[in-house]
């Protein structure tokens, strides 16, 4: 399944508002997820908060991204998610 992200809003912490263009949305916290060199600088939540989306996903400046699929089923696993 090809998904993306169209709307993404940061809440707090490491925590993200994602919308899926299947209209699914949900809230996924990825602190736990900041693993490796490139996850590293994402650790100041400042960096953090500092995402755009690109044309599939959330990605920051320093070239960290997660696969879209990759949240799509953290959300799904954790939170309730939402259709609209």
């Amino acid at each position: 399944m090809l998904i993306k992200v169209v709307e993404a809003k940061y809440l707090n912490g490491y925590q993200l508002a994602l919308k899926f263009d299947d209209g699914i949305s949900g809230m996924v916290d990825l602190e736990s997820e900041l693993r490796g060199p490139v996850f590293e600088p994402l650790k100041d939540s400042e960096v953090f908060k500092n995402f755009e989306l690109d044309a599939w996903t959330v990605c920051w400046p320093n070239g960290a991204d997660f696969a879209p699929e990759f949240i799509y089923e953290l959300v799904n696993r954790t939170h309730k998610l939402v259709s609209s």
